[in-house]
């Protein structure tokens, strides 16, 4: 009789030993997604893309253009869609352009917005580009560019002083009584799909 019950108090520990285990091998899964040194280093080299993505657009030139590319009878970014925002990929610009080819051929989603001092001194986004929700480990890039008074609009209906007057334009106009329009910040979210 002792022999059957040190045999099921044998079974019974086994039993609670590897329901522990199991429950612990459940609860630590490793996921692509899990934080490693490798994705800290897609995370960091996605950082410097983005970065030098926009250092290459604003020096060549075609990151202010981009921020001029609006519609202001529309008051929407240039064939963006009804909400204003692009959501398959970048502008119809050349930094749109830029974008999709750096970004996504890779399957790496992209968000890029606007910033810019609102009246009160405060500060406000606009969205630009809009691909969704960023994961745990989307990483950013900004630069700042500067907007003047007298920076024509793309639509080709005045410049942008004129249509932030009528209410027209995204910003308000920084200075209104000097030639300085705004200084704008453009910061991308890039994250692996």
């Amino acid at each position: 009789m002792r022999a059957q019950a040190h045999t099921l108090e044998g079974f019974a520990a086994a039993i609670i030993v590897l329901s522990g285990v199991l429950f612990a091998l459940q609860a630590t899964a490793v996921t692509p997604l899990t934080a490693s040194t490798s994705n800290q280093h897609i995370e960091n080299q996605q950082a410097a893309v983005a970065e030098g993505t926009l250092a290459a657009a604003a020096e060549n030139g075609t990151l202010a253009p981009t921020l001029l590319h609006w519609n202001a009878s529309r008051e929407r970014f240039i064939g963006s869609g009804g909400d204003g925002v692009y959501a398959g990929g970048g502008p119809p610009t050349a930094f749109g352009a830029t974008l999709n080819r750096t970004f996504g051929d890779d399957r790496i989603a992209f968000n890029v917005g606007v910033g810019y001092r609102t009246a009160g001194g405060g500060y406000d986004t606009t969205r630009m580009v809009y691909m969704g929700s960023p994961s745990d480990n989307a990483v950013s890039a900004a630069r700042t560019v500067v907007l003047y008074d007298d920076d024509p609009l793309a639509d080709g209906s005045g410049n942008v002083s004129a249509a932030a007057a009528d209410g027209r334009f995204y910003a308000p106009d920084a200075d209104p009584d000097g030639p300085l329009f705004g200084v704008m910040e453009v910061r991308i979210v890039v994250w692996r799909i």
